[in-house]
């Protein structure tokens, strides 16, 4: 397996001003950072109009700065002395993409798009509570006119070809429309006969485990221990609830986690808590060297996902996991002693259409985000209107899963994504479960049993070879390099598709 690129950042002394320049960029990036949690944690919601105006204003400073012709200037000089230096050479060539993309750009379009979504993720909240597209028609009407505003000056630039290639790049860089979707529709190929098969084989498995009544205090207390086991470290982080969970960071040693608990079903505060953290042990595990540089992210949001979904279910609802997990479940809910780690397990594991995409179980969350893909190019390419987009929601996901919801909140309105001008973000979801199950496998290979690991609470050999094999690398190499240097392959669907075949198998007790 290659090794990781050495890290000097300072190898090339010419590219000291670029990157003193760039931290500048980043530590503001970081203040909007702080802001945006605030906002979906703690902030008042009479707070919105205010924080608005600040994130419209930081907005329009990280425009300036990183449209500033001194730093142009820093990056040329830093790339006229790259050399053989990898390292500076891919924060050059970083630096110079954000740079591309800032200044096809303008000013007031960048202002403009950090208050529009400020507005719009308070506007969502309030129809969501409230079950009413209504109240957040207006707002997505804006948030998609900026989201296109920008494409078409991404496009415009020369940076992309089609308005929902450009928003793609924003998240998962290089990939295309026009790559996704064989990818997914092979891939839905091959998840609806396994869907299928469960539906009609006639097998209920008991959910009695897992619903009822759960004391929220002792969710939250559970999924605080469960992810500290897996590796999260507290003194780097914290736990709060939010309305749709995430995780940000604002730097490695400061990288926060939300989670969201339903009093009927525990299984969204354990695994919400474990996905995020998921991505939250990729940021605390990003080189601290690189920090506060254009090298020092992670390499793409499906590369992020593969983390937070390998963690929540390669490892989450894996059996041997769960036995570790179900002493701790039994002392937060002394109740469930009657039910063993099995049956803890298949409750964890039912395959069954429905509504909410972060509850989805693995075989089917892949047909929601194919749902959401579709959409969205209708939205971008103007054939779907905002006013038709809750009919249309409902008639893809009858489509895709066989089920309509009853109302807005469970439908259209169920995610924060597009409130965020999050366009083009959900394809990711899918391209980071393929890598999540390619590299598992890769590092089941490297590191041997798991399941005796796992079943004892040792996660450490997991995390270590995705600290060295993932996380070390950053942004140094690019997505597709990265597959290939920590699994010796591209990207491709036969692990994720083997590993649901093998737990539909293992759950249901049926081929598939």
């Amino acid at each position: 397996m290659a090794r990781p690129l050495a890290l000097d950042l300072m190898a090339t002394a010419t590219g000291a001003d670029l990157l003193e320049r760039w931290r500048d960029i980043s530590a503001l990036g970081t203040a909007t950072a702080v802001l945006s949690w605030d906002q979906e944690t703690m902030m008042p919601p009479e707070g919105q109009p205010a924080r608005g105006r600040v994130l419209s204003a930081l907005a329009g400073m990280h425009h300036e700065r990183m449209t500033d012709p001194a730093l142009s200037d820093a990056l040329e000089v830093a790339a006229d002395a790259v050399g053989s230096d990898p390292v500076m050479g891919a924060q050059v060539r970083l630096v110079r993409r954000e740079i591309d993309r800032a200044r096809a750009v303008p000013g007031d379009l960048a202002r403009r798009q950090a208050e529009v979504q400020s507005r719009a993720q308070a506007a969502w909240q309030k129809a969501r509570a409230e079950n009413d597209f209504s109240v957040f028609r207006d707002e997505l009407v804006e948030s998609l006119a900026v989201a296109t505003d920008v494409a078409d000056a991404y496009v415009a630039a020369g940076l992309a070809l089609r308005r929902y290639d450009a928003l793609i790049d924003l998240y998962e860089p290089g990939a295309t429309e026009a790559d996704i979707a064989p990818v997914f529709a092979a891939l839905r190929e091959q998840l609806v006969p396994i869907v299928a098969a469960v539906a009609d084989s006639g097998v209920e498995i008991d959910l009695s485990p897992v619903t009822g009544g759960f004391d929220v205090d002792a969710q939250k207390a559970l999924a605080e221990d469960v992810i500290a086991g897996l590796g999260y470290e507290f003194s780097r982080g914290r736990l709060d609830p939010a309305a749709h969970p995430f995780s940000i960071s604002f730097g490695t040693r400061d990288v926060r986690v939300t989670w969201r608990a339903a009093p009927d079903d525990v299984r969204m505060a354990i695994y919400s808590a474990i996905h995020e953290a998921g991505h939250a042990l990729y940021e605390m595990g990003l080189p601290e060297d690189l920090e506060g540089t254009p090298a020092g992210s992670a390499v793409s949001l499906g590369i992020h996902e593969s983390q937070s979904r390998l963690w929540e279910n390669l490892v989450g609802r894996r059996l041997s996991t769960v036995r570790w997990m179900h002493p701790r479940f039994v002392v937060a809910f002394p109740d469930a002693a009657g039910h063993s780690a099995e049956d803890l397990w298949r409750a964890l594991n039912v395959v069954k259409p429905s509504l909410i995409r972060v509850e989805a179980d693995e075989a089917t969350y892949n047909l929601h985000i194919m749902a959401r893909f579709e959409l969205e190019r209708a939205l971008m390419s103007g054939d779907l209107a905002v006013d038709d987009l809750p009919g249309a929601w409902d008639d893809m996901y009858d489509e895709m899963l066989g089920i309509r919801s009853p109302d807005v909140a469970d439908g259209v309105l169920q995610d924060i994504h597009w409130s965020m001008g999050a366009f083009g973000y959900f394809p990711t979801y899918t391209l980071g479960n393929l890598a999540a199950a390619q590299l598992f496998e890769a590092a089941r290979r490297a590191i041997g049993d798991v399941d005796e690991m796992f079943a004892s609470g040792d996660f450490a050999p997991l995390l270590g070879w995705l600290r060295e094999n993932v996380h070390s690398s950053a942004s140094l190499v690019d997505a597709s390099d990265l597959m290939v240097r920590a699994t010796g392959r591209e990207l491709a669907a036969d692990d994720l598709v083997g590993h649901l075949r093998a737990r539909v198998t293992a759950v249901y007790g049926i081929e598939v």
